[in-house]
């Protein structure tokens, strides 16, 4: 599979855009376990062209974790054009352009999802962002606003003649949000369309390396895209790499990560967090991604755990957790 220049290789696996959760940080700890290409945090065309520091330190981006695209949303051709070109200047592998995140602050103020209901505007904003950059410009967005209008068959075909370069869908409407279940049959048929030349990418309860398969043989997508799954759970990308490759019969003597390793990756993306910023907002950043994973589902009575993983304000306090989980765990494994 290719976007532009890039060459990732056969179902390759990226690591989806996420408000607040994809930092440098987790991103260099999911590329190192298989991830083919990380996306920043999206970021607003406003912010961007207002210089807010927040927002600028978003894009930044290493040579390690490459290739990496930067994800921009916005409601007018103007302000996006001027942030495509602002955000060049950052070096991405890609620009994405944000048209599927479902939350009322953005889609209900006409960016992201909410171009699904102004489709002209939105084909001219990706026109005229393709036009404007030389780095490869791809796109996101769902299945349409809602059950009454699944219109991405025949949108997937626009996009791609407006220049971009590969289309990622969520297999969700917008009324949906997060809830229900993805449907991947709509994205298997933009796959199949004879028209279709640009690769697409499936997005959406992408949770096991059995159903990230299902995806590639079923319904033919060039890569998948995983979001929610990876919170606290980087590791991911190893399990479904491992099982892809092995064509879904891992061998005998196959030895995945073990509970150690998970945790000490767990307390490396605490240590990268408290360094990369302070130790406040280090924890800030990672104790969510503590609190779901789902290696810890095994812990009696996890509530209490969980509540004092989100509460700890120290790296010694929320390390001492861990390592109490660590124990438990074991404790459990051998009864």
């Amino acid at each position: 599979m290719r976007i532009g220049n890039l060459e990732f290789g056969e179902k390759p696996l990226f690591l989806a855009p996420m408000e607040d959760v994809t930092d440098i940080g987790f991103r260099k700890l999911c590329k190192r376990y298989g991830a083919a290409m990380v996306y920043t945090e999206f970021v607003s065309a406003d912010a961007i062209i207002r210089s807010i520091n927040s927002t600028l330190k978003k894009m930044v981006v290493n040579d390690d974790e490459r290739p990496v695209g930067i994800q921009i949303y916005g409601k007018e051709v103007e302000p996006m054009v001027e942030a495509a070109k602002i955000v060049e200047q950052f070096h991405p592998d890609v620009i994405d352009i944000n048209f599927g995140c479902p939350v009322k602050k953005v889609a209900g103020k006409g960016a992201g999802a909410g171009l699904l209901k102004n489709i002209p505007l939105m084909l001219d904003i990706t026109r005229e962002v393709v036009k404007a950059v030389k780095t490869p410009v791809t796109a996101k967005t769902r299945l349409g606003w809602d059950a009454n209008n699944l219109i991405i068959t025949d949108l997937a075909e626009q996009l791609q003649d407006c220049g971009i370069q590969a289309l990622t869908i969520h297999g969700r409407t917008r009324s949906q949000m997060y809830t229900g279940d993805a449907d991947w049959s709509l994205i298997g048929e933009v796959k199949k369309n004879p028209r279709i030349h640009i690769p697409i990418i499936g997005n959406g309860d992408i949770t096991s390396k059995e159903k990230a398969k299902e995806a590639f043989d079923k319904f033919g997508v060039d890569a998948v895209m995983i979001g929610r799954a990876t919170f606290g759970r980087p590791w991911i990308f190893k399990e479904i790499r491992d099982y892809l490759d092995a064509d879904g019969t891992l061998p005998d003597d196959y030895l995945p990560l073990s509970l150690d390793d998970k945790i000490d990756i767990l307390e490396e993306q605490l240590k990268i967090n408290v360094e990369r910023i302070d130790e406040y907002r280090g924890i800030l950043h990672t104790r969510r991604h503590l609190a779901a994973s789902p290696i810890f589902k095994g812990i009696p009575d996890f509530k209490q755990t969980r509540i004092a993983m989100l509460r700890a304000t120290k790296t010694d306090e929320l390390i001492g957790i861990l390592e109490e989980c660590r124990k438990i765990l074991k404790e459990v494994s051998l009864t």
